[in-house]
C-alpha cells in the first residue's frame, strides 16, 4: 500500500468517535498511504503514546467521552512529543483556542475536506522524507 510514497508511510493516529467523521479521514489519509491507527477517545490516544508508539501527525476531534480532544493533547504534549503534527477537528468553530493553547498546531473545521488535509500530509511526507537524507 506503500508503493507511491517515499521511505516508509506517514503514521497517522484519528483520535474520533463518530465512525463517520473517522471513515472521511482515513479515507483521504489512504489516498495518501498513510498508517493509519484509530483511537475513540483522548483517553485511548495518551495510551498509545505511553506504550511508546509513534506517530508522525495526529487528528484529534474535540468533544469525545472518557477524555477531550485538548485535554489528550495536552498530555501528549506533556510526555515529550514536541515532534508530532496535531491537527484539532471540531465542528465547533470557536474550539480553535481550545486547541491551539492545549498544544495543537492547526486548527480545521469540520467536514475534513480533501484539498486542505492533502497539502498537511503532503508537507509531512516531504518531512519525513527529507529527515531520512
Amino acid at each position: 500500500m506503500t508503493s507511491s510514497v517515499q521511505g516508509s508511510p506517514v503514521k497517522a493516529l484519528i483520535v474520533e468517535d463518530t465512525a463517520v467523521h473517522a471513515l472521511i479521514l482515513s479515507t483521504i489519509l489512504r489516498k495518501f498511504h498513510c498508517e493509519i491507527t484509530m483511537a475513540e477517545n483522548g483517553n485511548e490516544a495518551v495510551q498509545l503514546f505511553l506504550e511508546g508508539k509513534k506517530f508522525d501527525i495526529i487528528f484529534c476531534d474535540k468533544d469525545m467521552p472518557v477524555m477531550s480532544g485538548p485535554e489528550a493533547i495536552e498530555k501528549i504534549r506533556a510526555l515529550g512529543e514536541s515532534h508530532v503534527k496535531i491537527v484539532g477537528i471540531s465542528a465547533d468553530y470557536d474550539a480553535q483556542e481550545a486547541f491551539v493553547s492545549a498544544g495543537a498546531d492547526v486548527f480545521l473545521p469540520k467536514p475534513m475536506k480533501f484539498d486542505v488535509v492533502g497539502p498537511m500530509i503532503k508537507e509531512v511526507i516531504n518531512k519525513k522524507n527529507n529527515s531520512m537524507v
